[in-house]
C-alpha cells in the first residue's frame, strides 16, 4: 500500500481522534480548564501510543504538564525530536462563530473548530506521518515528541522541564509544525521567526470613577493619558521611537529583499481578505519585509471607564492596556522589555500613576537551508504538493524554538501546513481538508528522506 493509499484507507479514523483532542477545551489562558489540560494530555498518550510509539507518559512541570512520547530503532540511528502544543486560544467572542468551537465539523472541504490548525490540526498531521511511516516501511530514524501544555502563554514552564531533561530530548534535529505556508498554492517552508516581547500597562489616577462634568478639564483621565502615552511610541512613519530599539536589527540585504520580492504576493488580495482598505507600516519597506523581517508595535488590548450600554459621564479611575513588539533576529526580547519600560517611566507625567510589567517573550530564529533535514523537508514537501516549497521567514513568534537552540544545542525545521485563511486565534478556526492529508504525506515523506 502506498502513503496516499494507507492516508485515504484511514481518514475517517484520523478525524475522530482529532476530533477527540478538539472536544476537550484546553485554554491555557484560563485557569478554570486545569482539568481540560490535563484530560488533553492523557488523551494525546493514548493516540500516539495507538500511532506506534513504545512509550507515551504525561510528566509534570511547574505548570501545565508536558506529553513526552518515543520510538527508537537504534541508538546508531538520527533522533528527531518532534514539538507541538496541545493548548488553544480562547474562543470568544463566542457570537462570531458559526458552530461550536469544541464541537468540530466538516463542510464545505473543511474541518471547522479551535485548534483545528493551531494546533492540533498539525500535530495530528505529525503523529498520523509518523505512523503511516511505521505502516509503510519508510522510518529510518528514532523519534521523540514532546507536546506542551503553555505554548499560547509563553511557554513559561517548557524552558526548566528541558533543562531537567537534556539527556531524555537528546537528538539531532526538531520538527515543529505550528507554522503556515504562502498561499494554498504556493508550499513553503519557514526559515525564519520573529521574537516576542508582551507588556501590561496600568494607569491610575484618581482614588475613584469621578463625574466628568465636575472634574472634566481639572484632572487628568488615565484613558486619554494611556491612549497619548502608547500612540507616541510609533511616529508617522510606523518606526519605534524607544531609544535603542534598533541598534541590533540587521538590515536586508539586497540579496534577500530580491528574494523576498520573488514570493507571490497580491496585495489587493491581501487587502481583501482581511476587509481594509489600506495597508499600514513602517515606510521604505514592502508588506512582505514589514511583516516578516522587521520589528514592530500592536496594542492587543485596551480597557477603562465605562464600555456598557447608553452612557456614563464618568473620568475613570484606571485604564489598562495589553501591548508588544515582534522582534527580528539578534534583537534580545529581555533588552527590548527593559528598554520599552525605561522608555515609559521616562514619559508617564506626574499627574498620574503608570505601571508596566512584562509577561512574557521570546528570540527571533533562523533556520540554515542546507543541512540535512532541512534538505529531507524540502523534498518530502515537493513531493506531497508537486513543487519544490519555498524558504520564507515569517512573521510570527514560537518562544520556545530560540531555547531549544540554547538549552537543547538543536535546530529546528519548521514544516508548518498552516494557511492565512485558516484564522487562526480567530473566530471561525478550520483546516482543510486536502491539506490535513497532504500534511500528513508530506511528514511521511521525511521519514523516507531523513536517515
Amino acid at each position: 500500500m502506498s502513503v496516499k493509499s494507507y492516508i485515504e484507507s484511514n481518514r475517517e479514523r484520523f478525524w475522530e481522534e482529532l476530533f477527540s483532542l478538539i472536544s476537550i477545551p484546553s485554554i491555557s489562558a484560563k485557569h478554570e480548564h486545569q482539568p481540560d489540560m490535563e484530560a488533553c494530555a492523557r488523551r494525546w498518550t493514548e493516540i500516539l501510543l495507538s500511532s506506534g510509539a513504545d512509550s507515551a507518559v504525561v510528566m509534570a512541570t511547574k505548570g501545565n504538564p508536558v506529553v513526552y512520547a518515543e520510538r527508537i530503532i537504534s541508538p546508531e540511528l538520527p533522533t528527531v525530536l518532534v514539538y507541538s502544543h496541545y493548548d488553544v486560544m480562547p474562543v470568544e467572542p463566542l457570537d462570531l462563530w458559526r458552530s461550536d468551537p469544541f464541537k468540530a465539523e466538516i463542510r464545505d472541504g473543511r474541518i471547522w473548530a479551535r485548534g483545528a490548525d493551531d494546533d492540533k490540526g498539525q500535530a495530528m498531521m505529525q503523529v498520523k506521518g509518523f505512523e503511516t511511516a511505521i505502516r509503510e516501511g519508510l522510518l529510518n530514524c528514532n523519534v521523540k515528541f514532546i507536546f506542551e501544555g503553555e505554548e499560547e502563554i509563553g511557554s513559561p514552564s517548557l524552558e526548566d522541564f528541558c533543562k531537567e531533561n537534556k539527556e531524555l530530548l537528546k537528538a539531532d534535529i526538531i520538527l515543529v509544525s505550528d507554522t503556515s505556508m504562502v498561499s494554498p498554492d504556493i508550499p513553503s517552508l519557514t526559515t525564519g521567526l520573529r521574537g516576542l516581547a508582551y507588556w501590561e500597562i496600568e494607569v491610575t489616577g484618581p482614588n475613584r470613577d469621578l463625574h466628568s462634568g465636575h472634574f472634566g478639564g481639572a484632572v487628568a483621565n488615565p484613558v486619554n493619558t494611556l491612549c497619548k502615552l502608547i500612540a507616541g511610541i510609533q511616529d508617522e512613519n510606523g518606526r519605534i521611537v524607544i531609544p535603542g530599539f534598533y541598534d541590533d536589527v540587521e538590515e536586508l540585504s539586497p540579496a534577500e529583499r530580491e528574494m523576498i520580492a520573488r514570493i507571490p504576493f497580491d496585495e489587493e488580495k491581501y487587502k481583501a481578505s482581511i476587509g481594509v482598505n489600506a495597508l499600514y507600516g513602517e515606510t521604505g519597506y514592502s508588506t512582505l519585509e514589514r511583516n516578516s523581517c522587521r520589528p514592530s508595535f500592536d496594542i492587543c488590548g485596551i480597557w477603562g471607564g465605562y464600555t456598557g450600554e447608553g452612557s456614563k459621564t464618568v473620568l475613570p479611575s484606571k485604564a489598562c492596556a495589553k501591548m508588544s513588539t515582534r522582534l527580528v533576529p539578534h534583537q534580545d526580547y529581555r533588552k527590548i522589555t527593559e528598554m520599552m519600560e525605561k522608555y515609559i517611566e521616562s514619559v508617564a507625567p506626574d499627574n498620574v500613576t503608570v505601571k508596566i510589567r512584562s509577561t512574557h517573550g521570546g528570540q527571533g530564529y533562523v533556520c540554515p537551508i542546507d543541512i540535512p533535514a532541512y534538505k529531507a523537508a524540502e523534498k518530502a514537501m515537493e513531493t506531497a504538493f508537486g513543487k519544490k516549497p519555498l524558504a520564507v521567514r515569517r512573521g510570527g513568534s514560537i518562544p520556545i524554538i530560540a531555547t531549544f537552540e540554547e538549552v537543547l544545542g538543536l535546530k529546528t525545521i519548521l514544516m508548518g501546513f498552516g494557511l492565512e485563511e485558516n484564522a487562526i486565534h480567530s473566530p471561525n478556526e478550520s483546516c482543510r481538508l486536502d491539506y490535513f492529508y497532504k500534511g500528513i504525506e508530506t511528514v511521511a515523506e521525511f521519514y523516507r528522506e531523513f536517515r
